[in-house]
């Protein structure tokens, strides 16, 4: 029990050092975030579909 207490307490004293992002900050890099994954996601999707459209076109 010492030792999970003496953990927590750790934990406790380190999260206080952390420097969090300011908001400005956070919604800047959430918008990257949702941004950078539509991005991928739209590139992947067009992949796909040449893949599919010459899977179809070999297959026939």
């Amino acid at each position: 029990m010492q030792r999970l207490t003496g953990f927590l307490r750790d934990v406790s004293r380190e999260m206080k050092k952390v420097s969090w992002p300011k908001r400005k900050e956070l919604t800047r890099y959430t918008i990257t975030v949702i941004t950078t994954v539509a991005i991928v996601a739209v590139f992947f999707w067009i992949v796909d579909l040449g893949i599919s459209e010459l899977l179809r076109a070999v297959i026939k």
